[in-house]
């Protein structure tokens, strides 16, 4: 399976979901690759260390630059991904060179790269997860295309909910113009507080209008900076934490279907 974790708006978890539902995959015993798409690093850091040097010629950079270039030896897929410290989890990691390569692979029309290189990698791995750009660019709609399932992280305020609407009209037209597979899997609320009223509507709101809110809500907690901090995703970092929990029983769900 192929997830894409996509939201235009910045910070409402993406790389912290990405990384802590691969890493469940992970250490239930599935091979498990996370492909970070966005410029700023954030699930390759969060893997990956933030001080351990990653080889120049693996990530999503490299990948891509070979997309851009004719030669007579391309280097497969796997070669430009790099092993985690955790059993079962590979990242092919993302750089700030992103975006030098974004306005050339834009102008050449390499939208379709991505998805014909992940196809070959499923032989490989039983689950693979992208981080998106928080923008609507070009490795957002590559990811878009590339996957089958799309999981949106909802942060609970009336100005995500607005967003979200242009947000599931951008998908819809992927899918219908590129992607009939890609299925919109859920919207994930983040940073939940039970007691906050006006979180209870924004949600509640969603549930009226059948968007596909899923059930199982990720609480807000001091504990996700920690597992950032240490950069050791939650099932490695706390195994028994509450927050650890529900990201096992959205994972467990997110199986399920």
């Amino acid at each position: 399976m192929r997830r894409v974790i996509f939201n235009q708006k910045g910070g409402v978890g993406k790389s912290t979901i990405t990384c802590n539902l691969a890493a469940i995959s992970a250490s239930r015993g599935l091979r498990t690759l996370v492909v970070d798409l966005d410029t700023q690093g954030n699930s390759t850091a969060y893997l990956m260390g933030r001080e351990t040097a990653l080889p120049e010629d693996a990530g999503t950079a490299p990948f891509f630059d070979q997309v851009l270039s004719f030669r007579l030896y391309e280097k497969d897929p796997l070669e430009f991904i790099v092993e985690s410290p955790f059993e079962n989890l590979h990242v092919m990691a993302a750089s700030r060179e992103l975006e030098n390569l974004q306005g050339k692979l834009e102008s050449r029309y390499k939208i379709y790269k991505l998805k014909e290189a992940l196809e070959g990698l499923e032989s490989e791995y039983d689950a693979i997860y992208v981080d998106t750009p928080p923008a609507l660019n070009f490795y957002t709609r590559s990811a878009l295309i590339a996957a089958n399932r799309c999981l949106i992280p909802f942060d609970c305020d009336d100005f995500s909910r607005r967003a979200l609407y242009e947000l599931l009209d951008n998908v819809a037209e992927i899918r219908a113009d590129h992607n009939p597979e890609l299925t919109v899997e859920g919207i994930i609320v983040n940073q939940f507080q039970s007691r906050a009223k006006v979180i209870q509507q924004a949600v509640n709101t969603l549930r009226e209008e059948g968007q596909p809110v899923l059930e199982q809500f990720l609480s807000a907690s001091v504990k996700v900076r920690e597992s950032h901090e240490h950069c050791k995703p939650l099932i490695y970092l706390a195994p028994k934490h509450k927050l650890t929990a529900e990201f096992a029983s959205l994972y467990d769900a997110l199986m399920s279907h």
